[in-house]
């Protein structure tokens, strides 16, 4: 099958760029961009969606909204930069989205993908009301969990992304998804969290404001730095109590020191939310929360729907992959507490990325060695059905819980709290 798309099949050794500008942005042609990853494309549109519709959100409803917005898309910039720049993590390369920045590294969705996934969990913990303000910081590292999940199983399969073949710390994984993904995703928002809120309150000690008041300038402006530039390192020191001492030094599996770590957060918020705060009927939903609310549920019905209409096998991803070359080549892999290793570049002789290979390039040639810049193509479903039947499964329990945080109340309760309060205000 012969591809019109610009690019196909080409091979570069290193990038080179005319200027700051052109290294900073790459534009790619949208009938390109359309042909080679349809799904990239609707991937990408749902986030920018979600994004916007957040600050419309942030904006209307005022007080720390906008600053979470803000504070989490920088957070994501520092983050995501150092994970493609810092050698010795540097373990994954996004496709070329129509617009991608820096070095043809970021795709511009990655801009938002934090603030999505932080502001919608964010939302719908603060409507727990539990007693604990930590507690509500780990009830927001699982619900971006959960905003995640589909996203990560779906999209590695259509080659949004791929991972490095050989690091240690991604080598487990589900559905070609490393453990470590939901392990990053629940302590880093976690990290955040606990920064965002607490550097405010620090500073606003004296007054009396709500954690969803906005306080001086002063303290939102160093809440907003504190969590960005934070963040990452309070996450990176919540892997020390379950996964690089079990991991690194044990050769315990990331399956279970991320299952193990998930579940502690979660026994501890469903603890907490038996005792919380929640008596009365939750605040009723505006035009603009009610049209948010519905981009969550049309968030997991995007990554559903995928599976259902697309073949993976259609996708095809030009771009930065991981470099090709000497297969006995290793490099060190720096961790808080121990130095692995890993081979430097991809051994095209003996690699285990069954999700991507090279059969729509002609006569299925693969890459020379030093590439950098090549063609990679998606492979079939194993089993389409038991993707559906997952992705089934993660949609009904986030569709459960996150109506049931917005929506769902006692009445008995409510009753019962506000008798208690009659009978308290009488005494």
């Amino acid at each position: 099958m012969e591809y019109n798309i610009t690019g196909f099949g080409e091979e570069r050794s290193e990038m080179n760029y005319t200027g700051l500008g052109n290294w900073l942005i790459g534009y790619m042609d949208p009938y390109d961009y359309w042909n080679a990853h349809p799904t990239y494309a609707i991937c990408e549109l749902d986030f920018l969606i979600g994004a916007g519709l957040m600050l419309v959100h942030a904006f209307t409803t005022g007080g720390r909204w906008p600053w979470l917005f803000f504070a989490s898309m920088f957070h994501g910039f520092v983050v995501e930069l150092i994970a493609y720049f810092a050698p010795f993590i540097a373990n994954f390369w996004h496709a070329q989205g129509m617009i991608t920045l820096f070095d043809r590294r970021m795709a511009l969705y990655i801009a938002v993908l934090y603030p999505v996934f932080y502001y919608h969990a964010s939302w719908a913990s603060s409507k727990m009301k539990l007693k604990s303000q930590l507690v509500e910081y780990m009830a927001v590292g699982l619900m971006t969990v959960l905003v995640d999940i589909p996203y990560d199983i779906t999209s590695v399969k259509y080659v949004h992304w791929i991972w490095h073949d050989t690091d240690p710390n991604i080598y487990d994984r589900h559905y070609w998804v490393p453990w470590n993904s939901y392990y990053f995703h629940l302590c880093f928002s976690t990290s955040f969290q606990f920064w965002f809120h607490s550097v405010r309150r620090w500073i606003d000690k004296s007054k009396d404001l709500d954690k969803w008041q906005a306080g001086s300038i002063k303290s939102e402006i160093n809440a907003l730095i504190a969590a960005s530039l934070l963040g990452m390192p309070g996450g990176c020191l919540l892997f020390l109590p379950f996964y690089h001492p079990l991991h690194d030094f044990y050769g315990v599996p990331s399956e279970v020191t991320g299952v193990s770590i998930l579940m502690a957060f979660t026994a501890i918020v469903w603890k907490f939310d038996r005792k919380s705060h929640r008596y009365e009927k939750p605040a009723k939903m505006n035009f603009v929360s009610k049209i948010l609310f519905g981009h969550l549920l049309v968030h997991y019905l995007v990554f559903l729907v995928m599976v259902i209409f697309f073949n993976p096998e259609d996708a095809i991803s030009i771009g930065l992959h991981q470099p090709i070359g000497n297969c006995n080549e290793t490099e060190p892999v720096h961790t808080i507490l121990k130095t692995l290793h890993r081979q430097k570049y991809l051994c095209l002789d003996n690699y285990d990325e069954k999700y991507y290979d090279f059969h729509c390039l002609p006569n299925a040639t693969v890459p020379s060695d030093g590439s950098i810049w090549y063609t990679v193509c998606g492979t079939p479903f194993e089993n389409r059905a038991e993707y559906l039947t997952v992705l089934s499964l993660i949609t009904f329990i986030a569709y459960m819980v996150f109506t049931s945080f917005h929506f769902d109340y006692d009445e008995n309760t409510e009753k019962l709290w506000k008798n208690t309060k009659l009978s308290k205000k009488n005494n």
